[in-house]
């Protein structure tokens, strides 16, 4: 069985061995360590943020959808392209079947990566078409993460 010493008994080499922290290689090896997860674990957490800001914008595209047929209900019409989504917001100049705000918030047009959502009428069929930009701000609606028309949705 070995006897403990006391604090104050240890001789001064062995107490400074024993109070020591850590070395620069075990400091070094846990920072590389940390490193490489850093390295596996980043690409998958960026991959699974874009995915969920995509999420978003599907959602968001249908809230506004529903807010845009329910315009339609009220004014018989859906807004212009000069109204564009503000219509759902403020009130129309000479719209008076208006019993909005449809959206309650305003940040509510605006996508995931800071940009207005693009809307335009077709003034032929009355169908609308309503989309994101992106993540890059240059995307059109054929190949976009949400572009939604009026003739697709149920």
């Amino acid at each position: 069985m070995r006897r403990r010493l006391p604090i104050d008994r240890i001789p001064p080499a062995a107490a400074n061995r024993l109070s020591g922290g850590f070395t620069l290689i075990e400091l070094l090896v846990v920072l590389a360590i940390l490193g490489l997860l850093a390295a596996i674990a980043v690409p998958q957490v960026l991959k699974y943020l874009g995915r969920a800001k995509e999420g978003v914008v599907n959602v968001q595209i249908q809230a506004l959808e529903t807010s845009l047929d329910l315009f339609d209900l009220d004014v018989g019409r859906y807004p212009t392209d000069q109204e564009g989504l503000n219509a759902l917001v403020q009130r129309p100049a000479g719209v008076n079947q208006w019993n909005g705000p449809y959206v309650t918030k305003a940040t509510s047009l605006i996508d995931p990566w800071g940009r207005p959502y693009v809307y335009r009428q077709s003034s032929q069929s009355g169908n609308y078409l309503l989309y994101s930009l992106g993540p890059d701000g240059n995307r059109g609606p054929p190949a976009n993460v949400a572009a939604v028309p009026a003739s697709a949705r149920p």
